[in-house]
């Protein structure tokens, strides 16, 4: 009997045991096995790897996990936030009282404090440094150390999208001493949770977790930034599990993706805006009729409604997720008449017109000039396509040396005036403004925008300075665009903003 007794609670011991580890085994605990790493795959290299001297999304999604920002916006809110500041005060309209978080370091050890914050903002507003997203200060007159955690920021006007600013990627915080030590933009060093461990340029970037950081130490103990030209054979790779995560998928394959078996796939509607713009410094491309013959000419629906759901088509340069949008806006475009852009040609002597279309070696570019070529060729243009990588494809429209382009803004702030600012207005010709635009009361527009904290008195500036760039076309908007990516299905803790940028500090296999 008792043998029997015995034996019987052997056994529900053993039954017991074993429904704990099967439970276990359907949680997170299958997962211990996985390695905490993840590879993403990207169409082109970065261009750079310091937030003072790049300003386009694939460098971005590199150094958004090494460096940060004294805010940052909340992915599902998109509130700004307190990032490595701790507070900020107001005491007038004209001045920033930010305090710091304290007992940060560096990736090479050296302190995070006023000083840093200093160094970084001059160097972002240095001209001859040349920042590329140096509008995003330049209303700051001064930049001053109260005390070791406190740095006061001056301006000579109110800057309504101050904390908007601060929040971009490229008003992340650098080590001075890395700055001045070597290239940053070669090895970038910030106080991220990640930490740059190689380039090898062409081919991949690596990061590592960074195990001293000052909050939790990330999940994730490895991230390899995959450089895949090809958008098609990283979908395959993403099938095969020898990449874990790829975005900023194109119309012509997101059926193909949302068909992969233990794959996910987020949308949202997004802050990017793509657009088609003229060198304004070039003939016949800085005459109102030519601009607006190809406005009519363009059938930007006909390109949308390629788009799978992916685009919006709506010809307001400020789009409907971004502050500053009026839903009137969108009807002062010009609407699709191939009639009248054939007359305009005809009328100014612009029939058989040489043009060459640059595009970047990315779907989306590639997709547009192919149909902007077809409708252009339609009304009397003589087209040609040149396309370039995408790095050397920044420079050159940079230096201005090109005809007509397809360019994109993803528009980190979510916020009008940190579009149109250093889009359009004549501050940024040479950086940020590649049509190279000017106009004095668009310019004066803008800046009212930003000199007011009077978030009702910005949006009526926005709106104006938006229906004066939309008449002159310096650029014709192609679509406004919906963030996605497509990643394995054991990753855990992705969320892709608006603004299309993501952070794999929470993220967990």
């Amino acid at each position: 009997m008792k043998r029997s007794y015995v034996l019987m609670c052997l056994f529900v011991v053993m039954m017991i045991t074993a429904a704990c580890s099967n439970e276990s085994s359907s949680g997170k605990e299958e997962n211990t096995d996985v390695p905490q790493e993840i590879t993403y795959a990207s169409t082109s290299d970065a261009a750079g790897l310091s937030p003072i001297d790049t300003n386009d999304s694939v460098s971005s999604n590199v150094t958004y996990q090494v460096y940060e920002t004294l805010f940052v916006q909340n992915p599902e809110t998109m509130e700004i936030e307190p990032l490595l500041a701790e507070s900020y005060d107001n005491p007038d309209d004209n001045t920033w009282v930010i305090q710091l978080k304290e007992g940060i370091t560096f990736h090479d050890g050296t302190p995070f404090n006023a000083e840093a914050v200093k160094y970084t903002f001059e160097q972002l507003k240095d001209p001859d440094r040349a920042a590329p997203r140096a509008s995003l200060l330049a209303p700051v007159s001064s930049i001053e150390v109260e005390d070791e955690y406190t740095v006061v920021l001056r301006t000579n006007e109110p800057y309504g999208p101050m904390l908007a600013a601060l929040s971009h990627t490229n008003a992340a915080i650098v080590s001075p001493e890395a700055d001045q030590g070597h290239d940053i933009n070669k090895e970038p060093v910030g106080t991220g949770p990640f930490v740059f461990e190689e380039w090898v340029e062409g081919d991949h970037i690596t990061l590592t977790r960074n195990e001293d950081y000052w909050r939790d130490p990330a999940t994730l103990e490895k991230i390899t930034f995959k450089v895949v030209p090809e958008f098609s054979t990283a979908i395959s790779m993403l099938e095969t599990g020898e990449v874990q995560f790829i975005d900023a998928i194109s119309s012509d394959h997101i059926n193909r993706v949302e068909s992969i078996q233990d794959v996910e796939v987020q949308k949202t509607d997004g802050t990017r805006v793509s657009y088609f713009g003229f060198n304004m410094e070039k003939e016949p491309f800085n005459e109102l009729a030519f601009r607006e013959a190809v406005a009519y000419g363009v059938d930007q629906e006909a390109y949308v409604s390629q788009l799978n759901d992916l685009g919006i088509y709506n010809e307001s340069i400020i789009g409907p997720n971004v502050f500053g949008y009026e839903e009137a806006a969108k009807d002062n475009g010009f609407v699709y008449d191939q009639e009248k852009a054939k007359q305009i040609i005809e009328d100014n002597g612009y029939a058989g017109q040489q043009i060459t279309l640059l595009a970047a070696t990315r779907d989306n570019y590639m997709k547009m000039a192919e149909i902007v070529q077809s409708q252009l060729s339609d009304i009397g243009l003589n087209v040609s396509i040149e396309t370039m990588e995408w790095a050397s494809f920044l420079e050159i429209v940079r230096k201005g040396e090109y005809e007509m382009t397809f360019l994109g803004w993803s528009n980190s702030t979510a916020d009008g005036s940190e579009l149109l600012y250093p889009n359009l207005h004549s501050d940024n010709i040479g950086s940020s403004n590649y049509a190279r635009y000017e106009n004095d009361e668009f310019d004066q527009l803008v800046e009212e925008s930003r000199a007011t904290v009077d978030q009702e008195l910005r949006k009526q500036k926005l709106n104006e300075a938006n229906l004066i760039a939309m008449e002159e076309a310096p650029w014709i908007i192609m679509d406004h665009g919906i963030v996605t990516g497509a990643y394995d299905a054991s990753i855990e803790g992705l969320v892709l903003d608006p603004t299309g940028k993501w952070s794999l500090y929470p993220v967990q296999r």
